[in-house]
């Protein structure tokens, strides 16, 4: 199915910059939001936080009005969400369900929690996402450098009639226009977003990274080379493959290294494996994981903090501080992410 794309031209940036906007959260996404709405000319933008939030500083110190996400929605004509999913059905039913203004926007960069209806909005309400796809230390840099992170935009309620538009003004002003804004839906830009999380980009890659890691260091071999072979590589075939796909990277490595690539690569990622994959993407759409993520988030963090454990103490984790600790420079690029 082909997906409408939209650029600066398609967009009236004059409506957000009339629009009292409220941003929740402070965090990776709320800064990178916040700042360049500012930029983009938007003179009325507050950032709601809680009391006790440790981003209330911050906010501050860039040159925001910091105020409860409780006023923030009594005051603002567009709520951008930008806080952890598990809290968010939280927030609206604390903190913005009675406060929202009658026919104001509420926005998100996520799906979870409106696909999944653990937030139901009030009828008269706009509630639309604006999803950069980049974490937000890259929407803040490539603004600043004249360019833009590509966003996505759905609409879930039209209240006003007027929501599309809406988006596509807030899309451009935090940089998406310059790059592209593509429409979807809710359902599919939640979906694959976790698909693509759990399968592939965290789950699948941190579970063969060490895989990989344990089968070298299970035959005998030094743990530093099984780190730089499974580990401290992999940047460097991701960044090939980020900047010119399979292709490029292939074009970019050894002869060797392309070779093995077709004839162990599919050995070691089986056709199975999309069977699993196909398990995964069903436990995703019918509510089991989200179901399982929320559960253990209201019991306490049990699993999560098992895993955060388990998996610090990995000998990959200790040989790969110890690694990382001799080549300064990865320190100074983390620095200048954060």
């Amino acid at each position: 199915m082909s997906m409408k794309l939209f650029y600066d031209k398609d967009a009236d940036i004059n409506i957000i910059r009339g629009k009292k906007v409220a941003v929740i959260g402070y965090g990776s996404q709320g800064h990178a939001h916040a700042q360049n709405l500012k930029d983009s000319g938007v003179k009325e933008v507050v950032v709601g936080l809680r009391e006790k939030s440790a981003g209330r500083a911050k906010a501050q110190a860039d040159g925001f009005k910091v105020v409860t996400p409780e006023e923030a929605a009594k005051w603002a004509d567009v709520v951008m969400v930008l806080t952890p999913d598990e809290t968010q059905s939280e927030l609206y039913e604390a903190d913005l369900a009675k406060n929202l203004k009658k026919g104001a926007a509420l926005l998100f960069a996520h799906g979870l929690n409106i696909h999944f209806a653990l937030i139901k909005p009030r009828a008269d309400l706009d509630v639309l996402m604006v999803a950069p796809k980049g974490p937000g230390h890259l929407v803040r840099s490539e603004y600043g450098r004249g360019a833009g992170v590509p966003c996505l935009l759905a609409i879930q309620q039209n209240a006003t009639g007027k929501a599309r538009e809406l988006g596509l003004s807030y899309a451009s002003a935090i940089g998406g226009g310059r790059s592209g804004i593509i429409e979807t839906t809710f359902k599919d830009e939640c979906e694959t977003d976790l698909f693509g999380e759990q399968a592939v980009l965290c789950g699948g890659l941190t579970h063969l990274i060490a895989a990989g890691f344990e089968t070298l260091t299970e035959a005998g071999y030094a743990p530093e080379l099984a780190y730089f072979e499974t580990v401290h590589e992999m940047k460097l075939i991701v960044d090939l493959i980020y900047a010119g796909g399979f292709a490029a990277m292939r074009d970019s490595i050894s002869n060797t290294a392309e070779f093995g690539d077709y004839v162990s690569g599919p050995r070691t990622i089986d056709p199975a494996i999309k069977g699993r994959m196909k398990t995964i993407l069903k436990e995703i759409q019918d509510g089991t994981f989200t179901k399982s993520f929320i559960g253990d988030y209201k019991a306490g963090r049990p699993k999560m903090t098992a895993e955060r454990q388990k998996w610090a103490k990995h000998p990959l984790e200790t040989v790969g501080k110890t690694l990382r600790d001799m080549m300064p420079w990865l320190g100074q690029k983390n620095k200048k992410a954060a």
